[in-house]
Formats: C-alpha cells, structure tokens, sequence
C-alpha cells in the first residue's frame, strides 16, 4: 500500500467540502433562511478559494502528477481531465459571479444562475475526486512535472 500525498489531499478535501456547503445552502434557500444561506455559501466560496489556492501553489512549486494507470485507458483519463477543467472553470466562473450578485442583491439574476451554478459546482467536485482516485488511490501516481507535461504527455 502506497501513501497518499499531502496537498492533493488536502484540496480534494476542501472541494468536497464546498460541494457539501452548497447542497446545505441550495436547502437553507428552500426553508427561506436567507442569512444562513448567505453566510453558508460564502464559506462554499471560501473552501472552494483554499482548494484553488492549495492546487495552484502545488502546481507553481511542485507540479502536477501525470496519470500513472495503464497506458491503454490513459486516453479516457485525459478526456475526463479535460471535462473537469473545463467544468472546474466554468463552474469558478459561475460560483464568482452567484456570490457577487446574491451579495449585491442583483436577485433576479442569482436566482437564475444559482441552480445552474451549483449543479456545475458538484459535477466539478465529482469529477473532481474521480480525477485524485484515479491518479492517487486507484493507480500509483506518475512522475511529478509541469501542468502541460502531465496532461498532454510531452
């Protein structure tokens, strides 16, 4: 058995804790707890802003893990990675702009994009874990390099 690696843990965990905080606020709006689900999806931002501060200090210094499974699947699992990124964006994007107009009472807009926001949001945060099992639980990491290299393959 293999250890699992500290930061990549650690910001998977804060992922999951934002997709957590969502569904608790999506619930707190429900029940008409206004300030409660204010405050709670704040803190959703917050976790998501650690994770994203954890992953890009890691990429900075360290870079990212290269898919280690067997080479026969690693196709699929570029493509999957490729649908994270591009959900884990939109989804940043969408997340920004929900908290600001909930913030600024823009309500008429928040109640528009927060469905669809967090819908993203935890589609992110599945693919999202999908992406660290398979690169850290199910198959042992491969070599540790740029972002580019460890994506593409060269």
């Amino acid at each position: 058995m293999h250890t699992l690696p500290i930061l990549p843990t650690i910001s998977t965990s804060f992922i999951v804790l934002s997709a957590v905080t969502i569904a608790i606020g999506w619930w707190q709006i429900k029940q008409r707890k206004i300030e409660l689900h204010k405050k709670t999806m704040l803190t959703a931002g917050i976790f998501a802003l650690i994770f994203f501060i954890i992953y890009a200090s890691r990429t900075i210094f360290i870079g990212n893990t290269s898919f280690g499974g067997p080479s026969n699947i690693k196709i699929y699992y570029t493509l999957f990675l490729v649908f994270h990124i591009i959900l884990a964006t939109s989804g940043a994007v969408f997340g920004f702009t929900s908290i600001l107009t909930g913030y600024k009472s823009k309500l008429p807009i928040h109640r528009k994009l927060g469905p669809i926001t967090s819908i993203i949001w935890f589609f992110t945060a599945i693919t999202g874990v999908l992406v660290y099992l398979l690169l850290y639980v199910f198959y042992k990491g491969g070599e540790t390099t740029s972002m580019i290299k460890a994506i593409l393959g060269f």
